[in-house]
């Protein structure tokens, strides 16, 4: 896990520009400074030496804020924009004295939000600062375990600084519609690598129509909602996300809000707390009804990997086997990258290079017309491309989900 082959990938993937990650980090930041080098004519980054102008990077990290809050421990992940390597030097400098820079690509900072973001904003009003994966139970602002029940109170007199929200895999747009106090934030669909397999990156991305690529331009459009030069976001199917759905890992139990609501979240086979799924916090925090849209908010696309698609398709159990990656080169190859793949390729040029059932599952994901299996309690939701099927193979091996109605 590199730059050099994160930008190799990205270039797979379909993407143009990809964030740094982990600039806090000293040995990361070292090779973010010997490895990418200014663009002159974007004022982004691009790998030393590379005549492929068609990767950028952006210096972005995340961090993670634990901090008392009216007698509760609250514990939120934030992501950093940053406009320089200068800029980054200084951020690095301040908030090494808030917690070990060293000890992880995501710093635990021992400040509250609000002041993390005087501090960010302080450095430079270039720099970008919003909530990640606002979502997810224990590290996010909207957290079931840990967070909040508004952006104001997490971030008070700071607030006027977020202009963003990252959804999370969990989450899409219609469910963030739902909730009034987030018309005025940039829904952004990114999401963590993890690695730079096509089945990790890129798996959410933001689709911009700028002047030219710049930093300002891309943080001018996120700020700006109503310029719509935000075009429309790439969302994973929010069930593919390991918190959709409430449920207990260990028990291998999974429920839909309604369902956890009538077990009170207390799981039927151990008696312990269930953790919280996004559908029901969601559910807990919205003022508006299920399918509602706003009226200038960006549109989205929901796609899944087509490592994915093809594992599913061959009951492969990983995107990593020789098979899967066999049939997702020939793809690739003969049509640019990935998203080319999933987004614009014709079925009858799709049909000259695979079999018709991997082109049937690619138009039922480009179509909508797919189920996925939803995750919880930390493990991914599953593509169900037969809904007849519950059973099917994960990278857990032949995984059926135990549901409610087992119970009765």
């Amino acid at each position: 896990m590199d730059l050099k082959e994160i930008a190799r990938f990205a270039k797979i993937k379909g993407l143009h520009l990809v964030g740094s990650g982990d600039f806090t980090h000293p040995k990361w930041f070292e090779q973010i400074q010997n490895v990418l080098v200014p663009d002159s004519g974007t004022d982004l980054y691009k790998i030393s030496g590379n005549i492929d102008d068609s990767i950028h990077f952006m210096l972005t990290t995340e961090v993670c804020t634990i901090f008392n809050f009216e007698n509760s421990v609250k514990k939120i992940h934030h992501v950093i924009f940053a406009p320089d390597l200068e800029v980054v030097a200084q951020i690095n400098e301040a908030l090494k004295n808030y917690g070990n820079l060293d000890s992880d690509g995501r710093p635990i900072l021992k400040m509250n939000a609000p002041e993390l973001v005087e501090k960010i904003m302080d450095i430079s009003n270039k720099n970008m600062i919003f909530p990640a994966h606002i979502w997810t139970p224990w590290f996010s602002v909207f957290g079931s375990f840990s967070g909040f029940s508004s952006i104001k109170e997490c971030y008070q007199d700071m607030t006027k600084y977020i202009y963003a929200l990252e959804t999370g895999l969990s989450s899409d747009p219609p469910m963030n519609w739902r909730l009034s106090s987030l018309d005025n934030f940039t829904l952004l669909s990114n999401s963590d690598c993890h690695s730079f397999w096509p089945w990790r990156i890129g798996r959410e991305a933001n689709v911009f129509d700028l002047n030219r690529l710049s930093y300002g331009e891309v943080t001018g459009a996120i700020k700006n909602k109503g310029s719509q030069r935000l075009k429309f976001t790439i969302e994973t199917d929010p069930g593919y996300g390991k918190y959709h759905w409430t449920g207990h890992r260990k028990c291998n139990i999974s429920l839909s809000p309604k369902q956890a609501e009538r077990f009170n979240s207390i799981c039927p086979v151990c008696r312990k707390k269930l953790t919280k799924g996004v559908e029901q916090r969601v559910n807990e925090l919205a003022d508006r009804p299920l399918n509602y849209k706003t009226n200038d908010a960006p549109g989205f696309l929901r796609l899944l990997p087509l490592s994915d698609i093809i594992a599913s398709v061959l009951n492969a159990g990983s995107p990593s086997t020789q098979a899967v990656w066999k049939i997702y080169n020939g793809l690739v190859n003969n049509f640019e990258n990935e998203y080319s793949v999933m987004i614009d390729t014709l079925e009858p040029d799709l049909l000259k290079v695979v079999d018709s059932k991997i082109v049937a599952a690619i138009l039922k994901i480009r179509t909508g017309n797919f189920r996925v299996i939803p995750g919880f309690d930390g493990v991914y939701g599953q593509l169900d491309l037969d809904s007849k099927n519950q059973e099917k193979k994960s990278r857990f091996g032949s995984v059926k989900q135990t549901n409610i109605d087992d119970f009765y």
